[in-house]
């Protein structure tokens, strides 16, 4: 089983993350200064116009039984007004459909993110599930989907 769990301190503008088998992704406007990773995990940025997409990479192990279960890593991350944080299952982009019943993909969910920013978290919820549902068309939904998006 995969998760992706964080705490938020808005008076810090701290966030505490871990993730199994499932990442973070901040979006941020690209003018505001580099991102704070105490753990000093690797992450990989989307760029596109003037935000980025941060993405903090999970632990590859599940929760529940695993044989030689390590501990998982806390992120500490600096947050900056204007940032949205984005966590998610891998159901969207696992999800067939589309002209050639393929699965949607991570590059094109990135891109619909940033593609949305101007939008407000309500806007953004309405756009994400109709394309989820333009998607799918009438392909059988293959997984849960939960996308949990916060604007800092």
């Amino acid at each position: 089983m995969d998760i992706s769990l964080c705490a938020i301190d808005f008076k810090t503008m701290t966030l505490q993350w871990a993730g199994a088998n499932n990442p973070l992704w901040i979006v941020r406007n690209v003018e505001l200064e580099m991102l704070n990773d105490e753990s000093k995990n690797e992450y990989s940025k989307f760029n596109t116009q003037n935000l980025k997409l941060i993405e903090i990479k999970p632990d590859k192990q599940p929760i529940g039984k695993v044989e030689n279960p390590q501990p998982f890593t806390t992120h500490t991350i600096e947050l900056q007004k204007g940032d949205s944080i984005y966590l998610f299952t891998d159901g969207f982009a696992d999800q067939f459909g589309g002209p050639k019943g393929k699965k949607f993909k991570y590059k094109p969910f990135k891109e619909l993110l940033l593609s949305i920013q101007d939008k407000s978290m309500d806007e953004q919820k309405q756009i994400i599930e109709q394309t989820f549902i333009n998607w799918k068309g009438d392909l059988e939904q293959v997984d849960d989907v939960c996308v949990i998006g916060v604007k800092v």
